[in-house]
């Protein structure tokens, strides 16, 4: 029997609340959990996940920055001016990183087909000393320390949220166990994500970075995926795919000026699948990033959902803009001298 598309959510994550005018609300998990109750996805399986333990934490995160959020714990506290904590986020934040530890070791062991773990708050903005950008700590880090835990020699991150992962390339810039891809509108929020960012040391070459001007279609982010992260991921041959599902791309965001729709979201799960199915068993996980329209989050991540449980799709068809591929070229030449095949 194949094991089921795991899906890890808990109602601890609607008690984050960062305040009434917000835009990471409790709102938009209730919207994706709404959306897969009117309509169930055959195939998969919603799980309740645990605690990340201290140990989990420190994989990633400094002692000050931990100590420093433990202390804000059952307060109100503003870490900057995008990232508010209310009494229950801590508890939240370490859930949503257990609930991306538990999740790899579903897949890595084999009792989940793949994963999803639909949690917040949000995580990849959070560098490893440096709570951020409404994130508290780095689920995806986490997650990628799990899996190296359990052997996994290579470990690759996708990350198609509007804004750059600064945390997540911090955390593994001189590593060249962890490739870290991330395709998102730039210049904008968090100011880093240049394509000639490869990483450095021993992880040159290991941090793929596409930044695109506003207005990219699925077109673009299908010409990114072919021509930059396929052909470097295919190279690198993963042990464990992890994707940071971030939703803000989507047209209809209030946030993101990109112009994906449900479709480009479905064919990049789709891609990544593939990938994960060729080579490494279809070992796939997915952490939810941003997404602020509450209609184009929830409709995005329930066509993901639908691939993970096994229904095909494919990028449309469209043309590729000049802004896209001017900005796949600066990617490519900044990333060729690492891998032969761009």
């Amino acid at each position: 029997m194949t094991p089921p598309t795991l899906l890890l959510t808990d109602p601890l994550f609607l008690k984050h609340d960062p305040g009434p005018r917000h835009p990471e609300s409790p709102a938009r998990l209730r919207s994706i959990l709404s959306v897969l109750a009117r309509a169930p996805i055959e195939g998969t399986q919603v799980g309740q996940p645990r605690s990340a333990t201290e140990a989990e934490l420190a994989s990633v995160h400094t002692p000050e920055l931990r100590k420093y959020l433990l202390g804000i714990a059952g307060d109100f506290a503003e870490i900057d001016p995008d990232t508010h904590a209310s009494p229950d986020s801590y508890d939240a934040a370490v859930l949503a990183a257990g609930a991306a530890v538990q999740a790899v070791d579903e897949v890595m062991a084999g009792r989940a087909r793949n994963a999803f773990a639909l949690v917040r708050p949000p995580g990849h903005h959070a560098e490893p000393g440096r709570a951020m950008g409404f994130c508290l700590f780095n689920n995806v880090a986490i997650a990628s320390e799990t899996a190296r835990r359990h052997g996994a020699e290579r470990v690759l991150v996708l990350d198609w949220d509007v804004h750059h992962g600064n945390g997540t390339q911090a955390a593994f810039w001189e590593r060249r166990d962890v490739l870290y891809q991330s395709v998102h509108q730039y210049p904008y929020y968090p100011g880093t994500g240049a394509s000639h960012e490869v990483g450095a040391g021993a992880g040159a070459g290991f941090t793929v970075n596409c930044g695109i001007p506003g207005g990219a279609t699925d077109a673009d982010y299908a010409a990114i995926f072919q021509d930059l992260f396929l052909p470097i991921a295919e190279e690198f041959r993963p042990q464990l795919v992890l994707v940071s599902a971030g939703f803000d791309a989507h047209r209809s965001d209030p946030i993101g000026g990109m112009m994906l729709t449900e479709r480009g979201f479905a064919a990049m799960c789709a891609a990544m699948r593939s990938l994960a199915e060729s080579v490494c068993g279809g070992k796939l996980v997915l952490l939810l990033e941003g997404g602020y329209s509450l209609e184009g989050l929830s409709q995005s991540v329930h066509a993901c959902v639908e691939v993970l449980a096994g229904r095909g799709d494919s990028f449309p068809d469209g043309e590729t803009t000049s802004d896209a591929m001017h900005a796949l070229a600066r990617s490519r030449q900044a990333l060729k001298p690492y891998w032969p095949r761009l």
